[in-house]
Parts: structure tokens; sequence; C-alpha cells
């Protein structure tokens, strides 16, 4: 089943999140390379696709997992958790339509 992620950060995590971007990034490679990503990304804190200092609200993913409670798993892993960027992180199932 498809699972959402929505994601917010902590204030002023645009270093933290730098740190820890390839890692972040590594791993969302390798749900695309099985399949099983549908769409991530940032979401920017202004209206811009490259907001500069003013950095990142949060992330979203929609990904596929066996059960909600492997896709919990998985989020509580992030390398974004790891590194404090992520202030908390909903997962929930998610019936595409479209």
């Amino acid at each position: 089943m498809w699972y959402v992620f929505y994601s917010e950060d902590v204030t002023n995590s645009l270093e933290a999140r730098k740190k820890a971007r390839p890692a972040h990034l590594e791993r969302l490679q390798l749900l695309r390379n099985e399949g099983r990503l549908l769409v991530a990304g940032p979401c920017p804190a202004i209206d811009s696709e490259e907001p500069g200092p003013n950095g990142f609200t949060g992330s979203t993913v929609i990904a596929q997992f066996d059960s909600l409670a492997e896709a919990q798993e998985w989020a509580d892993h992030d390398p974004y958790v790891e590194a404090g960027v992520y202030a908390s992180t909903t997962v929930k199932p998610f019936k595409q339509a479209f």
C-alpha cells in the first residue's frame, strides 16, 4: 500500500538539512530503484523553488510499504530525523486516485 509521509522541520533547519541531505536522498533513491517511490520533495519556506537562506519548512514523501508499521519504522530512521531536522513526521495510508 502507498503511504504519505508529511514531515515538519524544526526552526532554522537549513544547515542540518544540508549535512544530512546525501544520506536522506540515498534512502529515497533505494525506494525509487525498487519502484516504490511515487513522489518526494521539500516544502520551501517561501513561494520559490529555490528559497535560498529561507530554507524549507518540511517534506512530503509518498512511498509503498507492506504495512503502516513498516512505513513508520522507515520514517523513524530517516537521516533527517537523526540529524534533528524534523520536529515531527506524520505517516498515513494513501490511496492514489489519479
